[in-house]
């Protein structure tokens, strides 16, 4: 029997929080470059009821990314896309920050616009970071946003002689993430379907624990000891907007980025928070 289907990439917690709210009584395809991880977070949401298959995917791959709508498409039409797949600033080089954040959403968002069913909805998960950099200038911003998907890594701007270090790579991805969502959201619109963008702050997950007691533990907890929250986030506060933003509640929402960072940002800009000039 056909079922609508969701694709969720990135088999963390976050997505997992995010498909528990809005997968059931869907096919759940997951995919993550980790075919263990993809597993795992399969097996853990079939036991609590929902039907979900696990495939290897690698979102800096064109190639891939088709690989798994072509799997989802096997068992219904594609209704919903939670993408909460991506590589952090300790985990991995400019290049690669820059191919899979940046680059690699980009195209889940076109490929999937193309064949997201009437009604249908998706949510990326962006990051505060995008917050925390100047901001850009309007032509900047419009090539993040349009420029053809296989140009992005040749814009001037994104060339890794232009970019600091791994934080300004990730800064500058979840920058193009929000732009990109902004214009895909209009193309997904003449389908009858909506996106949007999440960009939570430090939120509890595994990493982020390793991240904790890592060393740039005493970073992140100045962080979110500083913010007005006074706490880290949960996964399932990250889950708490996405269920209203991708069910009928939020069916004027499209285009937009909703930052869940507990004030961090703000702190950052107008509290203790503030660098030191």
């Amino acid at each position: 029997m056909k079922k609508d289907v969701v694709i969720l990439t990135g088999a963390g917690q976050i997505g997992m929080a995010i498909a528990r709210r809005v997968g059931f009584g869907k096919k759940i395809v997951i995919g993550d470059k980790s075919l263990t991880n993809a597993q795992t977070i399969s097996k853990i949401m079939n036991d609590a009821g929902f039907d979900t298959v696990p495939v290897e995917m690698d979102l800096s791959s064109r190639e891939s990314i088709l690989n798994l709508i072509a799997e989802a498409q096997k068992y219904g039409e594609i209704a919903m896309l939670i993408n909460a797949a991506g590589v952090s600033p300790s985990q991995a080089p400019i290049e690669a920050i820059l191919k899979v954040d940046l680059y690699g959403t980009a195209v889940l968002l076109e490929e999937v616009g193309k064949v997201i069913k009437e009604g249908g909805v998706g949510v990326t998960i962006s990051s505060q970071s995008g917050f925390r950099m100047p901001a850009l200038t309007p032509e900047q911003d419009e090539l993040l946003a349009t420029t053809p998907t296989e140009e992005l890594l040749e814009l001037e701007m994104l060339r890794p002689e232009n970019i600091r270090d791994t934080l300004h790579a990730y800064q500058m991805a979840k920058r193009c993430n929000e732009k990109r969502v902004m214009a895909e959201s209009v193309k997904w619109g003449e389908r009858g379907a909506r996106l949007n963008d999440i960009a939570p702050g430090i939120i509890v997950t595994p990493l982020a624990v390793d991240e904790f007691n890592g060393p740039r533990g005493d970073f992140y907890k100045n962080m979110f000891a500083k913010c007005p929250a006074g706490r880290p986030g949960t996964a399932d506060e990250v889950a708490n907007v996405a269920e209203l933003l991708m069910e009928p509640a939020g069916a004027f929402i499209t285009g937009s980025t909703f930052l869940i960072d507990g004030g961090a940002t703000a702190s950052y800009y107008y509290g203790p928070l503030k660098p030191q000039e």
